[in-house]
């Protein structure tokens, strides 16, 4: 293989593929970046088994062929260059490839190509468009809530779900509920309902965010993968498997209390006084006829509170939440005023937007000691 392209173009593309190479895999190969001349063009490929990303870069090529080198080494490698133009030739005897850029010559040693994994192809036949940016901004309002924890798989994925006009994503660690749902301008060609990891969706939010807002964005599902191609960029992740939990039974049906409040505001107030909820100290929300006053106290810290004007009516009502995601499901809600929903101190409460853009976000309270 001999390539020759511009230097901020290759470095451009290697910050996109190699986000995804493996850090902690046994099989080195996978810790590096795949560079294939295809049909003429030239490919780099990256992926940990779960998630892959393929992107097309301009090249002139001069002869073709498949190498892979070390990814973080070849990024710090071609970000230090100091000429617009590098060349990459291998040089098969000596298991290494050259990279010439102005009076600069590197020799880096390539990794097995055989050990890098193929990449799947999207099913053109069967693929579904949807707009890049509604998919996206769907997905980016619910993966906080996804978890992190392995040992629950399914609780890591963020379920999608897509028919005629309507797009819906549901995440959850169990501790809060994260739901979105999107009204499509035109109806799909076809249904789909899978459970995609978070990450997977979150580095595709990485891509779209620097392409443009009417893209469209082609999902492929196959047997046990997803691909989604946007842009010259194809993103393909493994699907997980299992029930995801039935999100509609955990959402209350009734209220006791269903509060309007100004987002920004009530926002800021949470900021301020979580400072002092630490050490899992919960921050406490107390309703009192006309007013809410947001507290949190910390032992061998300190104490803070603030109150603010609120339309509540009825006796007092004291209930606790995780500071970080009580914040959380506020800051989702960009603008605009929050209904805060609530039942009981024992109840979870409900977030949702108080401009109908149809996002909820259910979080579980904390047991407060009096």
């Amino acid at each position: 293989m001999k390539i020759a392209l511009e230097r901020a173009v290759l470095l451009g593309q290697l910050q996109t593929v190699s986000r995804v190479a493996s850090t902690r895999s046994a099989i080195q190969a996978l810790s590096g970046v795949q560079l294939a001349t295809v049909d003429g063009r030239c490919e780099l490929r990256a992926t940990d088994m779960d998630v892959g990303l393929r992107v097309t870069v301009a090249a002139e090529i001069a002869r073709e062929g498949v190498v892979v080198l070390p990814a973080r080494l070849l990024l710090d490698v071609v970000r230090a260059l100091p000429a617009p133009d590098v060349s990459l030739e291998l040089r098969s005897a000596e298991q290494d490839v050259e990279l010439v850029s102005g009076k600069a010559v590197f020799h880096i040693r390539t990794l097995r190509t055989e050990d890098f994994p193929p990449f799947p192809e999207p099913d053109e036949d069967a693929a579904v468009s949807l707009p890049a940016q509604a998919f996206v901004s769907t997905a980016l309002k619910v993966a906080g809530s996804a978890s992190r924890d392995e040992t629950r798989p399914v609780l890591t994925g963020i379920l999608v779900s897509a028919s005629d006009r309507e797009l819906r994503m549901v995440a959850t660690d169990s501790y809060r509920l994260s739901v979105k749902e999107t009204t499509l301008e035109s109806p799909l060609q076809a249904s789909f309902e899978v459970i995609v990891p978070a990450r997977a969706l979150q580095e595709l939010a990485r891509v779209a965010a620097h392409i443009g807002e009417d893209e469209p964005l082609r999902v492929s599902v196959r047997q046990n993968q997803v691909l989604f191609v946007l842009d010259g960029v194809t993103l393909s992740s493994r699907l997980i498997d299992g029930q995801f939990p039935n999100y509609r039974q955990l959402l209350p049906e009734s209220f006791e209390h269903e509060l309007r409040i100004a987002g920004p505001e009530l926002t800021e107030v949470v900021r301020r006084i979580s400072l002092l909820a630490q050490k899992n100290a919960p921050l406490r929300l107390s309703f009192t006829p006309g007013e809410l006053t947001v507290s949190a106290q910390t032992p061998d810290v300190g104490e803070a509170r603030e109150s603010m004007p609120l339309a509540f009516q009825g006796e007092p009502l004291e209930i606790g939440f995780n500071p970080e995601f009580l914040r959380a499901g506020l800051e989702a809600i960009e603008e605009g005023d929050v209904l805060l929903k609530l039942i009981s101190p024992l109840r979870p409460g409900l977030i949702e937007a108080g401009d109908n853009s149809r996002f909820q976000y259910l979080i579980m309270p904390i047991r407060l000691n009096v």
